[in-house]
């Protein structure tokens, strides 16, 4: 029994430690296969690769611009959350670049995609490439995603709908809430972003 109580004791020490920030937490996706190298093109045309962002933590994103709904409101949550965790902590919002990568590369061009991102902030960094390239790339952050072809322009586009913060050396940190609200979004940035 007593060593029971020790155990316990000891368990409850460390909880209260970590909440105190007295230990390190680890971050719920670290050691997670998620993410990997790239080579794109940004919304100005430019090659970008994965080392382009080296040194910054990176909110990625998959969607595509002619998305009626979905997509809209997670980047307007994640450019409002940045924003929010931005005030509270000015030198937080220069540690994040906030990554808009296109399942729908067929329409998303570079043109199309700076008319996107650029509505919702000028940091945002979007990125497409040729039909490979993106499917690379989603493989690599376990994105799934499927075109539902109606035979015109305006099909849609099915897809996973995971947010990814990974870390200043492109490891994988959490998932941001993307799809709640940018008071979410802004709380996980401001627990895990140092």
């Amino acid at each position: 029994m007593n060593r029971l109580k020790s155990l316990f004791a000891a368990a409850m020490l460390s909880v209260s430690l970590a909440a105190c920030g007295g230990a390190t937490v680890e971050p719920p996706l670290a050691g997670a296969a998620i993410g990997g190298p790239f080579a794109l093109k940004n919304q100005d045309g430019a090659v970008v690769r994965d080392t382009s962002f080296a040194g910054k933590y990176r909110i990625v994103y998959f969607g595509y611009t002619h998305c009626p709904d979905v997509c809209p409101l997670d980047m307007q949550n994640i450019a409002a959350g940045l924003r929010i965790a931005g005030k509270k902590d000015p030198g937080l919002a220069d540690k994040v670049v906030p990554i808009f990568i296109t399942i729908d590369p067929e329409r998303d061009t570079p043109a199309v995609l700076k008319e996107f991102v650029t509505a919702f902030g000028d940091n945002i960094v979007g990125l497409t490439g040729t039909p490979d390239q993106i499917a690379d790339v989603a493989r690599e952050y376990a994105i799934w995603y499927q075109k539902q072809d109606t035979g015109t322009s305006n099909y849609l586009m099915n897809h996973s709908r995971t947010t990814y913060l990974m870390g200043p050396d492109n490891d994988p940190v959490a998932l941001i809430p993307a799809d709640e609200s940018p008071d979410a979004v802004a709380g996980t940035l401001e627990k895990w972003v140092q």
